[in-house]
């Protein structure tokens, strides 16, 4: 399989299931990318046993199949040697650094993908650490761990499964009994320490003025979805 028979879309697809190195649902995908697999892209990645779909309910779920993994691979180490956009020519002159990496610390791409960055030196990560060992002292206080789980128990409650993105709107009206600041500093938190995924609407056109409203602003963008594993 080479990687002119694939799209840049469905190329796209194959690379978010790689970082995230578990199943997503399509509107995972989308939140992420800004696409879904769906239609014949998916049909044309599941023939090619690159991707295994399956539908446990409404929606899609898709996962890299071995297959997938080794087509990724083997992007990281070939390149497009010409073709494709300027950012893909980029993006692929990237990814062979991270093979040459990965070959002088005798590490798979899976290696990469699932890695727990507990394990790794200190350094660059010891401000997640701070933060985390902080939290109820620095953070929000000696109640961060039950309104921690209050949220877990709602998020619970609105998704279908584990991981799968819910709307911020809908979890603030299951948790209207905590102030707006109180939930927003500890949603930020808990985002700060990857306990929770925030990520804004794909589709802002798509969005409502009550979504709108209950979106959280991080990092310079407003996030209007939540997803805990």
């Amino acid at each position: 399989m080479h990687h002119e028979e694939l799209s840049a879309r469905e190329r796209a697809a194959l690379f978010a299931l790689l970082a995230a190195a578990r199943k997503l649902s399509n509107s995972e995908l989308e939140a992420r990318i800004g696409i879904r697999l769906e239609g014949k892209e998916r049909r044309k990645l599941n023939d090619l046993k690159l991707v295994e779909s399956e539908k446990p309910g409404r929606e899609f779920v898709h996962e890299l199949s071995d297959s997938g993994w080794r087509w990724c691979a083997d992007e990281f180490a070939t390149g497009l040697a010409g073709r494709g956009t300027i950012l893909e020519r980029s993006l692929y002159q990237v990814l062979g650094k991270f093979e040459q990496c990965m070959v002088a610390e005798k590490m798979s791409l899976a290696d990469v993908m699932t890695l727990d960055t507990k394990t790794l030196p200190k350094g660059r990560h010891k401000r997640r650490d701070v933060i985390a060992e902080g939290l109820g002292a620095k953070g929000l206080g000696e109640g961060h761990g039950d309104l921690a789980a209050r949220i877990a128990t709602a998020y619970r409650a609105l998704a279908p499964y584990p991981s799968a993105f819910v709307k911020l709107r809908d979890l603030r009206e299951q948790l209207a009994d905590i102030p707006r600041p109180t939930l927003d500093a500890a949603l930020g938190t808990m985002f700060a320490v990857r306990q929770v995924n925030l990520v804004p609407q794909s589709n802002q056109q798509a969005l409502t003025d009550a979504e709108r409203a209950a979106a959280l602003r991080i990092g310079g963008e407003h996030k209007h979805l939540i997803s805990i594993e």
